[in-house]
């Protein structure tokens, strides 16, 4: 028979203790800010964005949350805010009668951790969600960006010359100094056309990170996370800016993920993301009509601030606090929301 040490409960009842202490201050902190920042007055709605959540730390991708700190967050957002559907939202919206500091969570990509990681959090806690799901990484592809990174995070040695791309010699230290080369090729990388920037990814990764796994949804993925309850949202096929993109192919990338995702589903979608998502740099008004003449009801940027009636459906502003501690977490989400777009 097992017998835990005294010293081992103690320490695991004054942890909880502590970890009780701590909720009480991050509640009692954000609420105090919530009442000296009125946000009742227009009706104004939150859309907040996030990409993945890790089963654990990842210091070398440390931009997205992981269980622990996404459950922190979500609890917040229950207790301090009022966390609505995007339908639920939208209609508030029109007839004036969305709550104090409403919110809504999205996805965006069709990661698979926003089904075995982020979902039963979210479900936990009572909150709806929108996944916006880029078709064309369904059933095993992986995009550019998960190819570079995870090429990166494997590269030998301790610096790497990339002077064939003539993007220089890079010290390769401690994960900060790969995660920074990843940031930094990222930004060079985004808006470069897609041969010239799927080229260096595939070489990258076929030479370090041949035998990657995809950690995208699989098609059946998206039929359950569906069965479960959450909204699924158009985001293109291969997210591609669309603003750097022939305006035919821009439409046949929005028509054709909306038509496949509805086929799979067996119902029409209703929201749209734009890939990137910043006003007139990754998309613009006539991305804004294509997806209207599609047949979308809104589409989602991400440009910071909140909605209210006056608000374009089809420029929905959507923004996320980069800030991993729930308190600090609320109070730059209530900040963002004194911004009206």
């Amino acid at each position: 028979m097992s017998l835990t040490p005294p010293q081992a409960t103690a320490g695991t009842a004054l942890d909880a203790l502590a970890s009780g202490f701590r909720r009480l201050g991050q509640r009692f902190f954000v609420g105090v800010a919530a009442r000296l920042m009125p946000t009742h007055r227009p009706h104004r709605l939150a859309i907040m964005v996030f990409h993945r959540v890790r089963p654990a730390p990842d210091p070398f991708l440390s931009g997205d949350p992981d269980v622990k700190q996404f459950a922190a967050i979500m609890g917040l957002v229950r207790d301090r805010f009022s966390p609505l559907s995007l339908a639920e939202g939208l209609r508030g919206l029109e007839q004036g009668t969305l709550p104090q500091r409403a919110v809504c969570v999205t996805f965006d990509d069709g990661y698979a951790d926003n089904l075995t990681v982020a979902l039963p959090i979210l479900k936990q806690f009572g909150i709806p969600v929108t996944v916006f799901i880029a078709s064309g990484y369904l059933d095993g592809r992986l995009m550019w960006n998960d190819r570079l990174a995870e090429a990166i995070r494997r590269l030998p040695g301790d610096k790497v010359d990339l002077n064939e791309y003539r993007f220089g010699v890079h010290a390769l230290g401690d994960p900060r100094e790969r995660a920074k080369l990843l940031r930094d090729l990222l930004g060079l990388l985004k808006y470069c056309p897609p041969d010239f920037r799927d080229v260096i990814a595939d070489d990258l990764a076929a030479r370090y990170a041949p035998h990657l796994r995809s950690p995208m949804l699989t098609r059946a993925q998206v039929r359950e996370l569906h069965a479960q309850g959450a909204e699924i949202g158009g985001h293109t096929v291969t997210h591609p800016i669309l603003a750097r993109t022939a305006e035919r192919e821009a439409y046949r990338e929005i028509a054709d993920n909306k038509e496949d995702l509805e086929g799979l589903l067996g119902e029409r979608l209703r929201f749209f993301a734009y890939p990137n998502g910043k006003p007139m740099l990754d998309f613009g008004p006539e991305h804004a009509q294509m997806a209207k003449e599609i047949g979308y009801q809104a589409a989602v940027s991400t440009g910071p601030g909140v909605a209210t009636a006056a608000t374009d459906r089809f420029r929905l502003p959507r923004f996320t606090p980069w800030d991993r501690t729930p308190t600090r977490f609320g109070l730059r989400l209530l900040w963002n929301m004194r911004r009206i777009v």
